[in-house]
């Protein structure tokens, strides 16, 4: 069990108050790491960081701006003197803020290129900077482990079908920008793996499933009903992988794509 801890590891994680970066904060945190709290929202990551305990440290970050980053570095070098685990785990995934509209807002030809914009910028040029500058520091130091958090989006296309309530309404149509971003982060990590391998730099992708989230019963029943285990995920699910990529357990693994899905993609 000594190959999962990360004790005296320091691990950041952007986009860390949303529904799965407190996961991944909470299973970092269990496994020993110090952990960097990074979200735009300043207090939620001071919550967040003292629900874990003593020694975390929160920290506004917009994983857009690169001033923001390197001020982050900065306080992360003050804090603790180095970086081990990145965990890029900030993204924008579309949402239509009036339901009525979203199925005709989300047509692929209605769909926004702001949108479109706003999504590369978080999802793939988010994921190129804070691996540019915090990363950095784990190539300086000669070692580290970065996560890129990806979907099973990012290797096969959305079934709109999921989409559609009992009565064969369409309610919603995934839209282009979020499995475009992803499949982008899986190309990434390859990038990144192979120029940073000889630094002993790991860079790995994890593609989550669907989370169950207070989605409506008829979704979560045709997601489900894709799965081989009849379920969507649970929020606590990726713990285990987290830790996995973050520490030794997984030394000889960099360049791939951790799929955890419940099955979705196998058939």
């Amino acid at each position: 069990m000594d190959l999962f801890s990360l004790a005296d590891k320091v691990a950041v994680v952007t986009g860390a108050c949303g529904l799965l970066g407190t996961q991944h904060c909470e299973a970092l945190a269990a496994a020993g790491a110090k952990v960097v709290v990074a979200d735009l929202d300043e207090a939620a990551a001071q919550r967040v960081a003292d629900g874990l305990g003593e020694g975390h440290l929160p920290i506004r970050l917009d994983v857009t701006d690169k001033d923001s980053l390197q001020a982050a570095r900065q306080r992360i070098w003050a804090t603790y003197g180095r970086i081990d685990v990145l965990v890029n785990n900030a993204a924008i995934n579309d949402m239509f803020e009036n339901p009525l509209l979203a199925a005709e807002q989300s047509r692929f030809e209605l769909y926004p290129l702001e949108m479109w914009d706003r999504s590369w910028k978080v999802n793939v040029s988010g994921v190129f900077l804070c691996s540019q500058v915090l990363g950095g520091v784990m190539a300086e130091q000669g070692g580290g482990s970065i996560i890129n958090i990806a979907s099973t989006y990012g290797m096969v296309a959305p079934d709109q079908t999921i989409y559609r309530d009992a009565d064969g309404k369409q309610t919603f149509y995934k839209s282009p920008a979020y499995p475009v971003t992803k499949s982008a982060v899986i190309g990434f990590t390859k990038f990144l793996a192979s120029y940073w391998g000889h630094r002993n730099v790991r860079v790995n992708s994890l593609s989550p499933g669907g989370v169950e989230n207070g989605q409506d019963v008829f979704f979560r029943s045709n997601y489900s009903n894709k799965t081989l285990l009849g379920r969507m995920a649970a929020p606590s699910d990726y713990k285990g992988a987290i830790v996995f990529l973050a520490s030794e357990a997984s030394a000889y693994m960099t360049g791939a794509n951790l799929v955890v899905d419940g099955g979705w993609t196998a058939i």
